[in-house]
């Protein structure tokens, strides 16, 4: 069994990203839409899916969600427009060129 990784659009402008196991995203999505559970997105109802991909390993669902989070704003909107040129920009290394030495 695989699972699905995706990301929704809050009403505040945030992002949600988040995981479900299964064949099929829709009910995962519409407990989301009506605030089945407490949670992040709750009270940032409505929301709405602006990403998603399928993985048939839950491990690689699983490692792939925990990157995501940890991307910045950014980088999010730039897979959602699937932009693969600004991931690549946004990945790189924001310190700067190593100094030169004199």
């Amino acid at each position: 069994m695989g699972a699905f990784v995706y990301m929704l659009l809050c009403r505040d402008g945030s992002y949600y990203v988040g995981s479900a196991t299964g064949e099929d995203l829709a009910p995962r999505i519409a407990q989301h839409k009506s605030g089945a559970y407490p949670g992040y997105t709750f009270s940032r109802r409505p929301v709405q899916l602006v990403w998603s991909e399928y993985f048939p390993r839950i491990t690689d669902a699983i490692a792939t969600e925990r990157k995501i989070k940890g991307w910045s704003r950014a980088k999010k909107a730039a897979l959602i427009n699937n932009d693969c040129n600004a991931i690549t920009a946004l990945s790189k290394r924001r310190a700067g060129q190593p100094k030169n030495k004199p």
